[in-house]
Order: C-alpha cells, then structure tokens, then sequence
C-alpha cells in the first residue's frame, strides 16, 4: 500500500509541477482579465451585461459597451447608469486548486478500494473465517477475541501499520464488550 501511495503522490506532484510550470512561464492569458459593465434598463432598453477583454484603463462604459444600444444623445446619461468593473483572476492558481482536489479525491478513492477488497482478505488470512463470525448467542458466554493477543503476538514481529492498527482495533472491541456486558449486569442488578 505505502508503495502505490508512494507512486501516486508522485504522479500528482509531476502534475502540478507541469501546470505550474506550463502556465507560470506564459503572460496572462486575455482570459484572464475583463471589464464587466451592468447596465440597467434605460427608456425603452432593457437592462444588459457587457464583457469585454480590455486593459484597466479602458474599464469604462464607452470601451465596453459594443453596440451602443442608445442613439448619440442619450449615450452619455445611459454610460451614467452603467457600473463597470475590472475583474482579474489567476488561471494557474485555478488550475493547481483542482489538481490537488483531484489528487485528494483519488487518494479517497484508492483508500475506499483498500477497505472494500484488500482489509477482508487480510483479516481472514490474520485471523481466520470462524472468528470473524459469531453469533448472538455467544456474545455473553465468552469473549469472541481472547486468543487474538496469542495471534497479535506471533504477527508483531513484522511491526506494520496493519497489525499495529489491528491490534488497537481489536483491543478497543474487547474494551466496548466488556463495557456492554458490565452494563447489562448493572441493568440486571437494578432492575
């Protein structure tokens, strides 16, 4: 697991270094920047928004606004109504954004396709088919893990994450069954 984690994380940062340097090399692209003029209804107009790829400088009414919908007259009181914005955005901060979701999304998904196929086929390999299932009737009788020390003991060698987190995993159920019979036996008591 730590191997493909390993060569996936590689592969996302390969990734963002080449957005990075694709992009960080160009000027900025037209799309880049804009002029957002919203202009409200005016006499027998209806309302509009203008976009166009200009300098910020020429972030005006007059630049923006193609074709004027006022004849000459009226242009100046309509270009009055009109706010214009300069809007400016950074495409490869866009960009890098999306590939580390993307990248997280896919770790998510490979860690999702680990616990679905790969930690059953373990468990049944560590621990054997018949402990993994029990039933009802001997939760209370005795404990379903008590020879799971015995077989954490012989798998510590290895020292791995795995048996490591199974170990915790199968420490904190035996914590929470013997939490749940001692409070059935203090229901009983009461009652």
């Amino acid at each position: 697991m730590a191997a493909c984690c390993g060569g996936w994380a590689r592969l996302c940062s390969l990734l963002a270094f080449a957005a990075l340097a694709g992009l960080g090399a160009e000027a900025k692209n037209s799309e880049d920047v804009r002029c957002k003029c919203i202009c409200p209804p005016y006499k027998d107009h209806s309302g509009h928004i203008y976009n166009k790829n200009v300098s910020q400088k020429d972030c005006d009414c007059l630049h923006v606004v193609e074709p004027m919908p006022v004849p000459g007259p009226d242009v100046e009181a309509y270009c009055l109504r009109c706010e214009c914005k300069y809007e400016e955005r950074s495409s490869v901060t866009i960009k890098v954004t999306i590939i580390i979701y993307l990248s997280i999304l896919g770790l998510l998904l490979l860690y999702m396709v680990y616990l679905t196929l790969v930690e059953p086929i373990l468990k049944r390999r560590l621990f054997g088919h018949s402990q993994l299932i029990q039933s009802d009737e001997d939760i209370g009788d005795h404990q379903p893990f008590a020879n799971a020390h015995d077989v954490l003991a012989r798998s510590r060698s290895r020292a791995n994450v795995l048996n490591k987190v199974e170990y915790a995993q199968q420490r904190w159920k035996l914590q929470v069954q013997e939490q749940r019979k001692s409070v059935f036996d203090r229901h009983v008591v009461l009652s």
